[in-house]
């Protein structure tokens, strides 16, 4: 029997590379082929985000319209994952009489012993328990964890955040830092490499807060880790996602000066341009420590470009406070950024604090960081013409079969006149001209 899998995500990265390896664990016990029509499947996995209470009702609008399928079709089974399951638990049961399954980002790996078990018993389950990082100690060797391009793949490194900042759910769904080990990060990026992979994205809600243990019981540190994947045959480029200022250390910045591959783009969010709401936030840092963060980073890779998160309209954050962010954008000048309206989060310490400033002005406070951010990206896009890029090639254009397209450093887009043997390869591109959404170069 070859069953039908429907898988929906939302949310960040890490929630995209889990239910990647919800698939790979399926193909790991069953037939099965992924449907993307809910009316065909009848095995629905949600896996939620609950960052924000947009992304939560989701979850809920969406069951809503399974609801219907099931009526006439009372075989599907709905399991629903992720940090909802965290936060509301039993709740969901009590919102959504069709959801049959409740698993954890910590259980996912026991996802199909859930399916069979619930299939035996037709008792609903619920397990999220944080049981450490066991989804990752037995990936079966074929795993590829890319989303949508060939050469890229993300690898997770470590879970869960110990600050708990005022307006966060994380330490609450995703729990406390736990580090993957250094050996089984190694070995899942090693396979990746022999598939064709050759550009690895690491991933954690604080990556350089890693501290991970070697065999001979010796720490490894973020730059240590870097260093060892820097040694992989194959790996031409490294990335991470998401870095926190505070773990910023001088060996992490100096690790730059020894690493070529880590690439000349760095997310670091700041959240707010103003002191005052950076300490409601429990950032942990001043804006002044910040900037000075980051000319010491420049100092090491001058061609550094920065992305951020912004939160707008956190209690209290006056126009004044907003102004302050606008000019830290500015100054800056932030590429690939994230923006989000202030959303109150239960559990946090900022829920129980009047949400003061109005949706309204909520929204024309991301309207205009988003504008600025905009501008940015169209400056360094700009600068970025005459330039000669590292480029990794990832395909071919649909529209021109001569012309190949790949990715530079900081994620812009580039097209251009090759061949086919340049697919997965890093190479240097001169930037003749800038279209809407893209770049033109030539091959060097």
């Amino acid at each position: 029997m070859c069953e039908k899998v429907y898988i929906k995500t939302w949310g960040c990265q890490m929630n995209h590379y889990d239910s990647n390896k919800i698939k790979v664990y399926l193909s790991n016990y069953i037939n099965y082929s992924l449907v993307y029509c809910l009316d065909e499947a009848n095995i629905i996995i949600l896996n939620t985000c609950s960052v924000r209470q947009k992304a939560q009702d989701k979850l809920f609008f969406f069951l809503d319209r399974i609801k219907n399928i099931k009526k006439f079709k009372n075989n599907i089974i709905v399991a629903v994952g992720g940090c909802v399951s965290m936060q509301e638990k039993e709740k969901i049961f009590l919102r959504s009489n069709i959801v049959d399954i409740i698993f954890g980002p910590q259980t996912l790996h026991k996802i199909y012993d859930f399916i069979l078990k619930f299939r035996k018993n037709k008792k609903k389950i619920i397990d999220i328990n944080f049981s450490g990082i066991e989804k990752n100690i037995d990936l079966p060797n074929n795993i590829n964890l890319n989303f949508n391009r060939r050469s890229l793949s993300y690898v997770s490194i470590m879970e869960g955040c110990n600050k708990f900042c005022s307006y966060c759910i994380v330490p609450y769904t995703r729990g406390r830092e736990i580090s993957r080990s250094p050996e089984n990060i190694i070995s899942e990026i090693c396979r990746l490499s022999l598939y064709g992979v050759s550009e690895i994205n690491l991933l954690g809600q604080n990556v350089n807060a890693y501290n991970g243990i070697l065999k001979n019981n010796k720490r490894c540190d973020f730059s240590y880790l870097l260093k060892l994947i820097s040694n992989i045959d194959g790996i031409k480029r490294i990335k991470f996602t998401t870095s926190h200022p505070n773990n910023f250390t001088d060996k992490l910045i100096n690790t730059y000066s020894k690493i070529s591959k880590i690439i000349n783009f760095l997310h670091l969010p700041i959240q707010s341009g103003s002191d005052n709401i950076l300490k409601k936030m429990r950032r942990g840092y001043t804006t002044d420590y910040y900037k000075n963060l980051v000319k010491k980073i420049l100092c090491v890779r001058k061609n550094m470009i920065f992305g951020s998160d912004f939160i707008v309209g956190f209690p209290t954050e006056s126009i004044e406070d907003f102004q302050l962010t606008l000019d830290l954008v500015s100054k800056i000048k932030f590429d690939n950024s994230f923006v989000f309206m202030y959303s109150p989060r239960p559990h946090t310490k900022s829920f129980n604090v009047l949400d003061d400033v109005s949706i309204e002005e909520k929204k024309n406070r991301l309207y205009k960081i988003n504008d600025l951010l905009y501008k940015n990206s169209i400056y360094w896009k700009n600068k970025m013409i005459n330039s000669i890029q590292k480029v990794l090639v990832e395909g071919v254009s649909s529209k021109n079969l001569d012309f190949y397209f790949g990715y530079t450093e900081n994620s812009k887009i580039v097209y251009f006149k090759g061949y086919k043997n340049l697919l997965g390869q890093l190479i240097k591109i001169k930037i003749i001209k800038l279209y809407k959404n893209y770049l033109y170069g030539v091959l060097i």
